[in-house]
């Protein structure tokens, strides 16, 4: 695990390979956007099966990939807010009274972590232009959504994955969101290597737009946490399309259509 929850979950990671050159996905940022989880552990069950099938297509690219680079999956960034999203207020531990008057008893849309912060928003990327818009559209404290925190990484489940990423050579990072089948690939017009080229790639294997965030999409992610950070590249994918949150029953027909990225993606 890199760290724990608010809670005080366990926020897992899986590493496959051995090679310097680190590559790190992860997921489920958003209580109500579990299904990001659920995609992204479809991919490393295939990605196992494939390096143990000779016949498989990737197989022996897979096999000389993973002497050379380290591959981290982080399927759960948010596990509070995915609990208490499926299951309510009683899965928010010690901020059960908290989360019972914030989340107005609809649970499911609940995307913050058990204290009412929204971990996408709560980086340091222009953190504070970001909580400026917050005020623009009423939003000072807690609340199921888009509250970026008193300070940047002032959450757990923020700093366990920043810190991840401080204390690893990670080179690329690819996180998942839902909804709208885009990707967001650039922040602050930062000129990052490779990373427009990369986006291309990523787009023409998958049928997602490229896409450029607005209002309260800018700042404060850990995408743009990163490239700002590091000067390397990292994505945001949004997967599927409908409304949060998506059924799980979608995420064999969402993994199927972006099957070929996923796979490229480990190798450009």
């Amino acid at each position: 695990m890199i760290g724990k929850s608010v809670v005080g979950r366990d926020i897992p990671i899986l590493s496959l390979g051995n090679g310097n050159e680190e590559i790190l996905y992860a997921a489920a940022f958003h209580g109500n956007e579990s299904i990001t989880a659920t995609v992204l552990l479809i991919f490393i069950e295939e990605l196992c099966k494939a390096l143990c099938d000779p016949y498989h297509t990737y197989q022996q690219d897979l096999s000389e990939l993973i002497q050379k680079r380290k591959i981290h999956f982080v399927p759960i960034v948010n596990p509070d807010g995915c609990e208490i999203s499926a299951k309510g207020q009683s899965a928010a531990g010690i901020f059960e009274k908290t989360v019972k008057k914030l989340g107005n008893m609809n649970f499911c849309k609940w995307s913050a972590n058990a204290r009412g912060v929204d971990i996408n928003h709560n980086f340091n990327a222009k953190w504070q232009e970001l909580h400026e818009i917050e005020r623009m559209h009423g939003i000072y404290s807690p609340r199921h959504s888009r509250y970026g925190g008193e300070f940047p990484e002032s959450e757990p489940e923020t700093k366990a994955i920043a810190n991840f990423c401080r204390n690893h050579k990670v080179i690329r990072a690819y996180a998942f969101h839902s909804q709208g089948e885009v990707i967001y690939w650039d922040f602050d017009k930062i000129e990052v290597k490779n990373a427009q080229k990369i986006a291309t790639v990523l787009s023409d294997t998958s049928g997602y737009a490229l896409d450029v965030p607005t209002g309260l999409a800018i700042g404060g992610g850990f995408k743009d946490w990163f490239i700002s950070e590091f000067c390397r590249p990292a994505f945001t994918i949004e997967i599927g399309k409908g409304e949060n949150p998506l059924p799980q029953k979608d995420s064999v027909k969402i993994y199927q259509k972006i099957k070929k990225m996923l796979f490229t993606s480990l190798f450009i």
